[in-house]
């Protein structure tokens, strides 16, 4: 079932948005190569704490951290550790989101970490191209969950790159998943709702340089491309409200 939120609702939510994009945008002065994923975490830990919201993701489902870190070959839930370093030309995708008051926002950027590779470069960059595109289209009038998915798949098969299809986008705002899923491809065998006014949306297009395929590691967390080829990952929690789409993961 699809959870169409209030103005007041949406109003907290956004609230939690906006926090954390603030903290997202100040996270690309602070990784540098030779900290450890597990630096990373706790700045964003501490970051929540001191502005006295919870990590939505902490202990979620079990999972052990404030954010999940994932570098390179990992496209997703990867777990931060004090042993996890990080140099120069990684990709690092951060993904997090905060806990106000039962209230949810979810967002995730891949960052590069100095100068990498020109194709991983370009990966980055046309994968944040997706999700620009899935939200104009989210935004049309008229517009189905599948008119998302079309907009992200387009694009990024243009460039021959995989999209993952085992994880996808998803509603948001009272919990950290709700329906419905957003995939990053079509299918006619998946539902394809209307978007509606008082619908919160994560949208996210994960996109590998390589094989669409993907694997779980042993942790039972960290997803990773099949042929070992990086990955990039960007989201931002979007509203249908009265007045149009507003993307919320925007600093205030």
């Amino acid at each position: 079932m699809i959870r169409l939120k209030t103005t007041e609702q949406i109003a907290v939510i956004r609230e939690a948005c906006h926090l954390t994009a603030r903290l997202m945008n100040q996270l690309p002065s602070f990784i540098a190569p030779g900290m450890s994923t597990f630096d990373i975490d706790q700045f964003c830990y501490d970051f929540m704490v001191r502005h006295k919201v919870k990590p939505a993701f902490l202990d979620y489902e079990g999972f052990p951290a404030t954010a999940c870190i994932s570098i390179n070959e990992e496209v997703i839930h990867g777990i931060p550790s004090k042993q996890r370093i990080i140099k120069e030309g990684d990709l690092i995708d951060v993904d997090l989101g905060i806990n106000m008051n039962g209230h949810f926002s979810d967002m995730a950027r891949t960052f590069i970490v100095g100068t990498t590779n020109p194709d991983w470069e370009k990966l980055c960059s046309v994968t944040q191209r997706c999700l620009s595109l899935g939200i104009e289209a989210a935004g049309k009038k008229g517009a189905r969950i599948q008119d998302i998915s079309a907009a992200v798949y387009k694009l990024a098969n243009s460039f021959g790159y995989g999209v993952v299809r085992d994880y996808c986008g998803h509603g948001v705002g009272l919990a950290v998943h709700e329906e419905p899923s957003i995939p990053n491809y079509v299918s006619a065998y998946m539902p394809n709702p209307r978007i509606r006014e008082g619908m919160v949306l994560a949208i996210e297009p994960m996109i590998n340089l390589g094989t669409k395929s993907t694997k779980t590691m042993e942790n039972g967390w960290t997803v990773v491309t099949s042929d070992g080829k990086p990955s990039a990952h960007f989201e931002d929690t979007i509203a249908l409200t009265k007045d149009g789409l507003e993307i919320l993961t925007v600093e205030a």
